[in-house]
């Protein structure tokens, strides 16, 4: 029986797509749930599933509710080891959880600055310095990550894991906002971007209704 992941518009919601691209590129077995952001009756429907009133959530066969991007990623990795959502190397395991963990709590200014909008046209942004800081941190964890870690694909840790999918929705700002980044790491950012499951999350993206809040440029 496949788990239920209740997401946000796939356009906008940055959290949604990072447990749902965990998930889907692992072979894990989902049925999305979609709760239109930014509607008169959206917090109303995020409730019916989560007291938490945000998403996403995820509902298990076992009756559990997880709302949280990163305890999901967490519990589908001790749920499913043999989806290889953390590196089996020590080292390389607790290197991804920290980068993951840094992911899930930092980065304000880029994400106020830079929100996810999957259909805006590919063009820059002028940039404040806190957001240029932010784009030099993440560029300089993906080239540590992938100088250390990432032979044998072309992946942060090789192999697709749970930290790409918590920087999966970077990728995809620093390719809306044209940011300048070294030719690996674009290599990088177009290996995520060409995954088929993100590639699914985009095509369902393009059909969904968009919120005006999300438009301004």
């Amino acid at each position: 029986m496949p788990y239920i992941l209740v997401v946000g518009s796939r356009n906008y919601s940055s959290w949604s797509l990072r447990p749902w691209l965990a998930m889907r590129a692992s072979g894990i077995p989902l049925e999305d749930v979609l709760v239109l952001l930014d509607q008169p009756d959206t917090r109303e429907n995020i409730l019916r599933h989560s007291p938490a009133g945000k998403v996403p959530v995820l509902k298990t066969d076992r009756g559990e509710t997880i709302w949280d991007s990163l305890a999901i990623i967490e519990e589908m990795a001790t749920r499913h080891p043999e989806a290889k959502l953390w590196p089996e190397d020590s080292t390389a395991r607790a290197h991804a959880r920290s980068i993951s963990a840094e992911m899930h709590s930092g980065f304000q200014a880029l994400r106020g600055h830079l929100d996810m909008n999957l259909h805006r046209p590919v063009k820059p942004r002028p940039q404040k310095p806190e957001v240029e800081a932010d784009i030099a941190r993440i560029i300089a964890i993906w080239t540590d990550t992938r100088a250390r870690f990432g032979h044998g694909g072309p992946f942060l840790f090789g192999s697709f894991t749970g930290a790409d999918a918590m920087y999966a929705p970077v990728v995809w700002r620093f390719h809306t906002y044209a940011v300048p980044v070294p030719d690996d790491i674009r290599a990088y950012m177009d290996a995520v971007i060409g995954l088929p499951a993100m590639q699914q999350w985009y095509e369902a993206a393009r059909d969904e209704p968009r919120a005006a809040r999300y438009e301004i440029d």
